[in-house]
């Protein structure tokens, strides 16, 4: 049984076109979704608990029911038993064993050898993003198809630097929304678009950034792997498999999404405004659920702020609270991962995948993590603050062992109470479904870890 799904009512009036290709959408999504249980041999899935609190089935929001689980993976313990004690080790054995549950298990493998990506820069423009002067360029990330004509892809990119600075620029680069959306899972409110924000701040996000003499960039995921799973036989997903299906430990749109982010990376490298080793990562929802896989899997990342990502992302899957494994591994969101994930819908359960989502926070490591949330009024209780939270405290054991420090406790803090001592930091804000109200907080916990050029 799929999830609940939620059309673009949400995001305003849809038109009878827009009706027909969401109907056109759901059904090869579902014909996909069955082929890969076909493949894995199952009959059936334990359905997903709904988002709508007064629904007969509404998702557990009680924390007294919210540890069914009596262990976590151990992210300091190998798979023979024995604890790893030293940095070498970490890096050297236990790691890639992390890395491989999650490549196999979870969000799927990203290809040896992916295409050439090409950029060319469309425009640029000196203009003014409030009163910061700005050169804003649209980019365009060719992807190389010669070994399959058939699908073109291309990842579009934004990136608007200070006019005046000095040197090369500290970069966020957000994955960023297009509106209206597609179906998307229920049980939150639609994310506001990346260019609004609620900040206490009457500047945007943007602006703030331009502030302190940083640069920002805004990638678009779905301009290369579309977020459902009709377009699993496109984008650059079907690119690389010359349209045929998934097999079940293909990466899924988490992942491919991340690889355009790399991608981008690639290109700040090249442009002089940028100081490619101070780029960061942002994304809320789903995207906060790609932002924290780009930060496991791209190194060259220099920090993250990973906004309300759920399951999927930072939160535990084993808790029992708000979305749920079955939910993602549903034909709503099953295309983020891989088809392995969908077997712990049914036959195994959460409690059986051999890794959790601290050990995700902890590949990112020893590297500075921002995990943001939002009032569990006002967003709701879908993305699980709490299981969140642990997700980054679980993580903790692997950033000591590396030297820095993780959240400090194990005890949920009170809404916004900032824990920002650590290279692990959490902060839930009074908004709804947004990072807005922690961008100030977040930019400054960066300061710590990045630095812009003085301005001329």
């Amino acid at each position: 049984m799929a999830a609940p799904i939620v059309g673009l009512a949400q995001f305003g009036p849809r038109t009878p076109e827009q009706d027909s290709l969401i109907a056109r959408q759901q059904r090869k999504s579902q014909a996909d979704h069955r082929a890969m249980m076909a493949t894995l041999n199952i009959k059936e899935l334990r359905p997903g608990p709904s988002g709508n609190p007064q629904a007969p089935n509404a998702a557990n929001a009680d924390e007294s029911k919210a540890t069914t689980y009596t262990s976590l993976p151990d992210p300091l313990t190998l798979k023979n038993g024995k604890k790893i004690t030293t940095a070498n080790e970490w890096w050297q054995k236990r790691r890639p064993e992390i890395v491989e549950d999650f490549d196999r298990e979870i969000y799927g493998r990203m290809p040896a050898n992916t295409p050439k990506v090409t950029w060319e820069v469309v425009s640029t423009k000196d203009t003014v993003d409030g009163s910061y002067p700005v050169m804003l360029k649209q980019l365009l990330g060719r992807v190389d198809n010669s070994a399959y004509p058939a699908i073109k892809v291309n990842i579009e990119l934004t990136l608007a630097t200070p006019a005046n600075a000095s040197g090369p620029v500290p970069v966020m680069m957000s994955y960023g929304f297009r509106f209206p959306a597609g179906p998307r899972s229920a049980g939150l409110r639609p994310p506001q678009p990346p260019t609004s924000t609620t900040a206490p701040a009457a500047s945007s996000w943007q602006q703030q950034l331009l502030a302190k003499g940083w640069g920002y960039a805004i990638i678009y995921p779905t301009s290369y792997q579309a977020d459902n799973g009709a377009g699993l036989t496109e984008g650059i997903i079907g690119l690389v498999n010359k349209g045929q299906p998934r097999k079940p430990d293909d990466w899924g749109a988490l992942r491919a999404w991340a690889w355009g982010a790399s991608r981008a990376l690639d290109y700040f490298e090249t442009d002089k405004a940028v100081d490619a080793k101070q780029v960061g990562i942002e994304g809320l929802s789903r995207y906060g659920k790609a932002a924290v896989v780009t930060m496991a899997y791209e190194p060259r990342f220099a920090i993250g702020f990973i906004g309300s990502s759920g399951e999927g992302g930072v939160k535990i899957h084993r808790r029992t609270f708000g979305e749920q494994v079955e939910n993602v591994a549903s034909s709503a969101e099953y295309h983020w991962m891989a088809g392995n994930f969908i077997k712990y819908a049914g036959p195994l359960t959460p409690n059986d995948l051999p890794v959790d989502a601290h050990e995700l926070v902890a590949l990112c490591a020893p590297r500075p993590v921002f995990i943001s949330s939002g009032s569990p009024t006002v967003e709701g209780q879908w993305v699980d603050a709490k299981g969140m939270f642990l997700g980054g405290a679980h993580a903790g054991p692997v950033y000591e062992l590396l030297g820095k420090k993780g959240l400090g406790t194990t005890e949920f803090p009170s809404i916004e109470t900032a824990l920002v001592k650590g290279d692990i930091a959490f902060r839930q804000h009074s908004g709804g479904h947004t990072t807005g109200p922690n961008w100030p907080t977040f930019l400054e916990y960066a300061d710590r870890y990045i630095k812009a050029p003085k301005s001329r």
